[in-house]
């Protein structure tokens, strides 16, 4: 039975769907600010993203990046509006030329059909605020976040979702997800507004809590390799047996992938907030 959750947050609009209800990572919270949606919702819950593009005049639409559940109703929303995705170059090729999804994910989020999509312009505005594109790579290649400066706020596709992590996908890299966490840290923002967590008032704060668990978890991987113990020991010590989702994943999706990319962490070149 899908999730269905619309609420409002300070002029924020949003509704949040999911076909399952099996945590945060089975659901995603689509965002309209003054004209402007960011991401579009998974594929197979169009028919609760519509009503919810519909109900308002949309000016604008914002890719973070090209997975299925932030891009796979572009094409919808541009058919019933009108209006084209601004996204990052990256994205606009991945889309263009379509992309494999696992079985898993498409199990949870559907399809995502090719996509013709517009560059980001340089001057990106919600309203009359001004939009600063931070691109941030490591979930996802082209991963962009969206930060409005005159409020404090970050649109951070999936840059943060949860403070501690168990599992990673197998594409993913650490290294370059804390180069991106580190980088927009650098940045001052109060409020995360996240696809998937929904809105996070301390979110600077919490974003940086997951920067130092990632830190730690890599500083205390690489102590136990330096002792000798084979990545499989490593991941049981610290993060414990993998579950039947590493399992039904193919282990696309497992704790030994997270080790993995945590042992090839420079922890010296990494800055302490």
């Amino acid at each position: 039975m899908s999730v269905r959750e619309t609420f409002n947050y300070q002029g924020l609009e949003a509704i949040r769907v999911g076909r399952l209800n099996m945590g945060i990572n089975t659901t995603f919270v689509v965002y309209r600010l003054n004209g402007t949606v960011i991401d579009t919702g998974p594929s197979n819950q169009w028919k609760y993203v519509k009503p919810f593009i519909q109900n308002s005049p949309l000016e604008q639409l914002l890719l973070t990046h090209h997975h299925e559940d932030h891009s796979g109703n572009a094409g919808a929303i541009q058919e019933l509006t009108g209006v084209q995705a601004f996204a990052p170059d990256l994205t606009i090729g991945i889309l263009k030329k379509g992309f494999r999804i696992p079985p898993m994910q498409k199990f949870f989020w559907g399809t995502a059909g090719k996509a013709e999509v517009s560059l980001l312009p340089e001057d990106i505005r919600i309203g009359t605020e001004e939009v600063q594109p931070l691109f941030s790579p490591g979930h996802a290649k082209d991963m962009t976040c969206y930060l409005l400066l005159e409020r404090g706020w970050l649109f951070s596709a999936d840059l943060f979702i949860a403070n501690y992590l168990k599992f990673l996908r197998i594409d993913e890299d650490i290294p370059t997800l804390l180069n991106s966490i580190k980088n927009v840290l650098d940045h001052p923002f109060q409020v995360i507004l996240c696809p998937h967590r929904g809105v996070v008032e301390d979110g600077w704060q919490q974003l940086n809590q997951k920067y130092k668990y990632l830190l730690n978890l890599s500083a205390e991987a690489q102590q136990l390799e330096q002792q000798g113990l084979p990545l499989e020991q490593i991941t049981l010590r610290l993060l414990g047996k993998e579950g039947l989702f590493s399992i039904l994943t193919g282990y696309n999706f497992c704790k030994r992938n997270l080790i993995a990319s945590c042992l090839k962490v420079d922890l010296a070149k990494m800055k302490y907030f």
